[in-house]
């Protein structure tokens, strides 16, 4: 089996290689760092993709913004740059595809949390639908929660969390804005990479939700870092602040049902997760 990941310098890139390279042949590509070299917002006979592909999984994605610059540049990379890898991907008769999107694609235009991110990302899930639909590539769109794991290049789209990790390192206390106790929903990267291999090995196509079963507040989420790593601090409400507003979704319990797997990483074993590793790291 041959698998290539397209991001491979992602934090979901990263991880995923060793763990796929157990049972398939893994390529990377993306602008640097990789096995081959693909810049997303390079022209279409710039994007060649090897032959005898069975999986390309695609990590990649700009995280938008809201300066001209970063709205032409999410656009670019996430809606186009996809199209172009599906064009390439069915130039290379690569067998099926598998793009990693996010459940920011479900947001309305009235959430607070709507963003050029989450347009670009809904776009990114149409065209990609329309285009592997007309050529008949197989086709599965995953769309995590919000991803954590150990390595701390996952701080760069999870800051809040990490916020938290470092206060609790610190012995620092953790202070929330408002009086009302958010809630989110967080997926341990290794629940999700092996999301990803049941949808390979059973072969599963479609759009599907994947989060954790159950919802944390951030609350849930200090108490959990300050317990793992033992840690003094206190959490403490700003009450004169204004309120956070949740960010959940519904809960579409379908894949999990299909590949028999559920996330088994709750906040609690997560952060114990992670303290172990930097503990080893020292």
């Amino acid at each position: 089996m041959k698998t290539l990941i397209i991001g491979g310098t992602s934090s979901l890139g990263q991880a995923l290689k060793p763990t796929l390279s157990a049972f398939s042949e893994v390529i990377t590509a993306g602008r640097k760092g990789c096995d081959l070299t693909i810049d997303l917002r390079d022209p279409m006979n710039k994007i060649v993709l090897p032959g005898n592909i069975d999986v390309v999984i695609h990590t990649a994605a700009h995280f938008g913004g809201e300066t001209d610059e970063e709205i032409l540049a999410a656009e670019d990379v996430n809606v186009l740059g996809t199209l172009k890898l599906c064009q390439a991907s069915v130039k290379a008769k690569a067998k099926s595809f598998i793009l990693i999107s996010s459940l920011s694609a479900c947001l309305q235009e009235t959430s607070l949390y709507y963003s050029m991110y989450a347009l670009s990302k809904k776009q990114t899930e149409e065209v990609a639908r329309f285009y592997c639909a007309q050529h008949s590539l197989p086709l599965t769109i995953l769309r995590p929660s919000q991803l954590y794991g150990n390595e701390d290049s996952f701080r760069r789209h999870q800051p809040f969390i990490y916020n938290i990790i470092d206060n609790a390192i610190g012995g620092k206390d953790i202070t929330i804005y408002g009086s009302k106790d958010p809630h989110r929903n967080y997926i341990y990267v290794d629940d999700f990479m092996n999301i990803i291999i049941k949808v390979i090995q059973h072969r599963i196509e479609g759009t599907y939700s994947c989060m954790y079963p159950s919802d944390v507040t951030y609350t849930q989420i200090a108490k959990a870092a300050l317990k793992a790593f033992h840690s003094n601090g206190k959490i403490h409400f700003l009450k004169n602040k204004e309120d956070i507003p949740d960010n959940i979704f519904e809960k579409d319990a379908s894949l999990y049902k299909k590949i028999d797997f559920h996330p088994q990483v709750s906040i609690e074993e997560g952060m114990k997760k992670i303290a172990h590793y930097r503990k080893l790291a020292i």
